[in-house]
């Protein structure tokens, strides 16, 4: 896998490799109330029990586990407004390796709080105003490594170990998934996920889903 190679299965099975014992499998989970609901097996996979709270450590730890240590010693910049930074913060720290986050200055002040907890330098800069390649470009100028939160193949793979874990569970669980719905941001969690269910159940759709009024992705 290179910096322009998209993931595949194996580098997803790599990932996993490298982050287990650090991670949690989080369960997969239902709700009988929406079962009856909407008829049928709804089943829920809750990242945000997850270390620092989201899918993000996944993806981060991998993308600094796949450096060299030359490259680790320079240390890791980062944008986020929250879950993305907490991830790289935390991975960071495990490494020992310094790292910059560049932060909206009106992101939520607990995960502000969190990452300079983490050890990490957090730059912030107005979210309307200010290109966020921008503020980062400096520290990557001056030798530091840019881990973005989702268009890189490391990161795309760390998040697809959600993936692994949701199919081993559903078939554990006897469970023959008719779909896999992901919600997107900027598409690193979809496009990991859906490389592990195509693999182990190539039938099964798997999609991306936003909020109404934040479906960037899907816009032209």
């Amino acid at each position: 896998m290179t910096a322009t190679t998209p993931p595949g299965i194996a580098d997803i099975h790599a990932a996993a490799a490298r982050l287990a014992g650090l991670i949690v499998e989080t369960p997969l989970i239902e709700s009988q109330e929406l079962n009856k609901r909407f008829g049928g097996r709804i089943l829920f996979k809750p990242e945000t029990l997850q270390r620092t709270g989201s899918f993000k450590f996944r993806g981060a730890y991998n993308k600094l586990s796949s450096l060299s240590d030359e490259e680790r010693s320079q240390g890791v910049v980062a944008f986020s407004s929250g879950n993305h930074a907490q991830g790289v913060a935390a991975s960071a720290a495990m490494f020992g390796v310094k790292a910059v986050i560049a932060m909206p200055s009106d992101a939520p002040a607990m995960k502000i709080a969190n990452v300079r907890k983490m050890g990490a330098e957090v730059v912030p800069f107005d979210r309307f105003r200010d290109d966020r390649m921008s503020v980062v470009r400096p520290y990557v100028e001056r030798g530091m490594v840019l881990v973005p939160p989702f268009d890189d193949p490391a990161i795309i793979a760390g998040q697809g170990t959600i993936g692994l874990e949701l199919m081993r569970q559903a078939k554990a669980l006897g469970v023959d998934l008719d779909a896999v719905v992901i919600p997107c941001g900027g598409g690193g969690l979809t496009s990991g996920i859906s490389v592990a269910v195509k693999d182990a159940s190539p039938n099964t759709p798997a999609g991306a889903v936003a909020t109404e009024h934040s479906d960037d992705t899907r816009r032209p």
